[in-house]
C-alpha cells in the first residue's frame, strides 16, 4: 500500500467515527463540522469498499468489517500519537505526557495510589492512565504493548518481551468468616470439595496458583467466575466458597468484608509480578523515567 497517498486525518476520522458510532458526535468529538466529518466518512468507505456506518432507526451501526477496525484504528492512532509526543530529552517537571498502564485491579491496589503520588510530585503536568488488562490483552500483547507504556503482571504468561521484577508476593487462601466446615486451616480435600470463585477462568485466562492447582491434582469446581480481584471478597463472604487471593491485598481486606484469609495447605509457589514493555520503548527517554517511578513505588510497596 502506497502510504504517501493517505492522510493523517483519516485515521484521526476513522476512529472517531468507529468510537462515536456517529457523525455529529464524532464531530464534536474532533471539533469539526458535521459536513467536514462527512466528507471524511465519505473517502473512507471509498477507500475501504464498505459502508462502515448504516443507519438502524435513529442510530448507526458498525459493519462486519468496521468492528474489525474499531480497535485496530484505536491502537494505530495511540501508536502515532507516541511517535509525534516523542522527546530527545525529557523533563518531568514540564512534561504534559499521558502514560498509560495496563494493570489489574490487584495491581492497582498495591501500586496505583503510590505511582499517581510521585508523578503528581516530580511531574505534575501528566496524566497516568490506569486500564484493566484484560484476557483479551493478554491474548494479543504485541498490538496491546505497541500503544500502551507497560504492562504490569506476574510472570507465567509472557516471555520473550522486555520487563524488569518489582516484588514479590504470595497466594493465601479466602473463605467466609463464618463458614463453620473450615477451622484455622485448610486441606487439600477441602479444596477439591469446595466451590471456587475463580479469577479470569478460561482455556488461556487462568492465574498460575490456579494452574499449580491442577499439577496437585484439585480440579477447582467453579462456582463463580470473576475478572476482577477485588470482588472475590463479596462473592466468598456468607457462603462456603474458597477462592485464591494475593496476600498484599488480602491483607488490605478490612474486617467488615467478613472474610478469613488462610495459608494454601500445599506450596502454590510464589508470584513475582513485573513491568513489561515494547521493545520499541526500551530508549525512550520519558519511558525510562516512567520504569523507573514505578520500580521506586514497587520498592515501598
Amino acid at each position: 500500500m502506497n502510504l504517501t497517498s493517505l492522510d493523517l486525518n483519516l485515521l484521526v476520522a476513522l476512529d472517531a467515527l468507529l468510537q462515536e458510532r456517529g457523525v455529529t458526535r464524532a464531530a464534536e468529538r474532533m471539533g469539526l463540522s458535521q459536513p467536514a466529518v462527512s466528507a471524511h466518512l465519505a473517502r473512507l468507505r471509498r477507500h475501504f469498499d464498505d459502508e462502515l456506518l448504516t443507519r438502524v432507526g435513529n442510530s448507526y451501526r458498525l459493519t462486519p468489517l468496521a468492528a474489525q477496525l474499531k480497535e485496530l484504528a484505536r491502537t494505530a492512532l495511540q501508536g502515532v500519537e507516541r511517535v509525534f509526543a516523542a522527546e530527545a530529552d525529557f523533563d518531568p517537571a514540564s512534561s504534559t505526557r499521558e502514560f498509560s498502564l495496563l494493570v489489574s485491579d490487584y495491581g492497582v491496589a498495591v501500586l496505583g495510589a503510590t505511582v499517581a503520588a510521585l508523578l503528581a510530585a516530580e511531574a505534575p503536568g501528566t496524566r497516568l492512565r490506569l486500564s484493566p488488562n484484560t484476557p483479551q490483552v493478554v491474548d494479543a500483547v504485541p498490538q496491546s504493548l505497541a500503544a500502551v507504556d507497560l504492562l504490569l503482571m506476574p510472570h507465567g504468561f509472557l516471555q520473550d518481551l522486555p520487563h524488569q521484577d518489582l516484588y514479590r508476593d504470595e497466594w493465601a487462601c479466602l473463605v467466609s468468616a463464618d463458614n463453620a466446615e473450615v477451622g484455622a486451616s485448610l486441606t487439600v480435600e477441602q479444596l477439591r470439595t469446595m466451590p471456587w470463585v475463580a479469577s479470569y477462568h478460561g482455556p488461556t485466562a487462568s492465574t498460575p496458583a490456579a494452574r499449580r492447582l491442577r499439577l496437585h491434582g484439585i480440579e477447582p469446581r467453579v462456582q463463580v467466575v470473576t475478572e476482577t480481584f477485588l470482588t472475590v471478597p463479596g462473592l466468598v463472604a456468607g457462603t462456603d466458597r474458597v477462592a485464591l487471593l494475593q496476600r498484599r491485598l488480602a491483607d488490605r481486606l478490612p474486617d467488615e468484608l467478613g472474610v478469613r484469609v488462610l495459608p494454601c495447605p500445599f506450596e502454590v509457589g510464589p508470584l513475582l509480578e513485573a513491568m513489561w514493555w515494547h521493545p520499541v520503548h526500551d530508549e525512550d527517554p520519558a519511558h525510562r523515567y516512567l520504569r523507573d517511578v514505578v520500580a521506586r513505588a514497587a520498592a515501598s510497596a
